[in-house]
This record gives C-alpha cells, sequence and structure tokens, in this order.
C-alpha cells in the first residue's frame, strides 16, 4: 500500500512537470510566429470603403494568389471580396522600415503601374499610385476606378 502511494506521488509530480514544460514550449512557439516587426510589409490589409484588400510579403515574395496557381509565389495582389479579379504585385523593393515601391499589373496583363506604400503606425498601409495605368476593380457589372490614395488597416 505504501509502495503504490508513494507511486502515485511520483507520477503526478511527472505530470506537474510536463505541464510546466508544455506550457512553455507552447509559449515559445506562439511568440516565434507573432507579427514580426523586421518584416512591416507582410500581412493582409483591407479597405472596407471600397471592398478591396491588400495580401503582401514583399520580404520572402511567397504569396500565392488563392485558385491562380499559374502565376506562381508573387510579392502580393490586390484583390476585390466577392470577386476573383485581382492586381499582381509583380515586383517591390523595400526602401525602408515604413515605406516601399511595387509594381502591380491586372490579371489580363493589359494594364500596369507603378505605386508607393508607406506605413503609419503598425496597423495603416497607404497605397498612393505612380506612374502608368489607374487601378480599376469590377463593381456591380461595372468599372470602378480606385482614387489615387488608398488607406488600408491591418486585419
Amino acid at each position: 500500500m505504501i509502495y503504490v502511494c508513494y507511486l502515485c506521488i511520483k507520477i503526478q509530480r511527472y505530470m506537474k512537470k510536463t505541464l510546466v514544460i508544455s506550457t512553455l514550449i507552447l509559449f515559445v512557439f506562439s511568440a516565434m510566429f507573432a507579427q514580426n516587426p523586421e518584416k512591416p510589409f507582410k500581412g493582409r490589409f483591407e479597405n472596407k470603403e471600397y471592398n478591396v484588400y491588400l495580401v503582401l510579403n514583399l520580404h520572402d515574395q511567397n504569396v500565392k494568389v488563392p485558385g491562380q496557381d499559374l502565376y506562381g509565389e508573387l510579392p502580393g495582389y490586390l484583390g476585390k471580396r466577392l470577386n476573383s479579379f485581382c492586381w499582381l504585385i509583380t515586383g517591390s523593393k523595400v526602401k525602408s522600415k515604413t515605406k516601399a515601391t511595387i509594381e502591380l499589373i491586372n490579371e489580363y496583363g493589359s494594364e500596369d503601374l507603378e505605386a508607393t506604400l508607406t506605413l503609419q503606425g503598425d496597423s495603416l498601409l497607404t497605397l498612393k499610385q505612380g506612374e502608368g495605368s489607374n487601378i480599376k476593380v469590377p463593381n456591380k457589372g461595372k468599372w470602378q476606378k480606385l482614387p489615387d490614395t488608398l488607406v488600408f488597416k491591418k486585419k
């Protein structure tokens, strides 16, 4: 009987150690996968006014457009909610922690432009269209021209 109680105490101590170690490992892994401040131009940014969004990873350039694997890995894309149309980011250059330039083409390849991305704080991103075509997206059966400057919020 005494041996069984001693064994129960050993098992309880082992379980407590295991629980503590598992919790620490979980904490470390969650910290590793948190937003990396060294890669500010990474993530999903939305503009609810025009129902458009940006999916970016200008650092690793490994974004795949859903349903359009033909394009391979890109620095990102601008998409329209409730629609599969997108503008592909074919080239990018991160100039600083708050500024980058991108090159976009529409999915047909018929229009292209250069734009500047500017981070404001950690959750706002401004896209300013530069030389080239204007960004147009489908909206209720017509083409909607987007303004030259759009503000996106990190999701």
